[in-house]
């Protein structure tokens, strides 16, 4: 992946972010965890363009080298963390949205497994967090939304999912209110109300 960058940011910097798990690049110093580049880190990879051949030589072509930005390795909860998960899903004490989340947390999974996405350490310590948090009463919601955003990021198949999810319970909580204000309606105008 190559990107530009205009001259300006090269002469003033480029800081290496990871933010909310995710890896931003900004022309400002991390404000937690991150590192400078160098701006020869930041020219784009050139192979070696072939020399024009001596005359009556036959042309001489240079292989392109590799380059060392393979993408990090998928790292996926291990078969026992999947198996606890499953446990802690099976709670009854659990609220719903509680266990509902549990349960897409293993589907995530499972799908990080099979190959699905781009997860690192970091984004696995965030779902244990949120996995953790669904059986306190305090920080449970933000928790699952922080999971849910890490997992968009990590993979824009399941971040399409989320959103989906998030429209259509929007849309009911929308007609569950509706409702709500028309039977109020509905008592205010009965006979016999005040």
């Amino acid at each position: 992946m190559t990107f530009a960058l205009p001259a300006t940011a090269l002469a003033q910097g480029v800081w290496k972010c990871e933010i909310d798990g995710q890896t931003r690049y900004t022309d400002r110093p991390c404000p937690d965890r991150g590192a400078s580049l160098s701006p020869q880190r930041l020219q784009a990879n050139v192979a070696d363009a072939p020399r024009p051949p001596a005359s009556g030589a036959a042309p001489v072509v240079t292989a392109a080298k590799p380059t060392a930005t393979e993408p990090p390795a998928n790292v996926c909860p291990s078969s026992t963390e999947l198996r606890d998960m499953e446990t802690r899903a099976s709670s009854t004490s659990l609220s719903t949205e509680a266990r509902q989340f549990m349960v897409d947390e293993i589907r995530r999974a499972r799908q990080c497994a099979k190959g699905q996405g781009r997860y690192t350490e970091a984004d696995w310590r965030i779902s244990r967090e949120a996995q953790a948090a669904q059986s306190s009463n305090s920080g449970a919601y933000e928790a699952r939304l922080r999971a849910e955003g890490m997992h968009s990021a990590a993979d824009p198949e399941e971040g399409t999912r989320i959103a989906r999810q998030r429209e259509q319970e929007t849309a009911a909580q929308t007609q569950a209110a509706r409702r709500a204000w028309r039977e109020q309606q509905r008592q205010r105008n009965a006979p016999g109300s005040p």
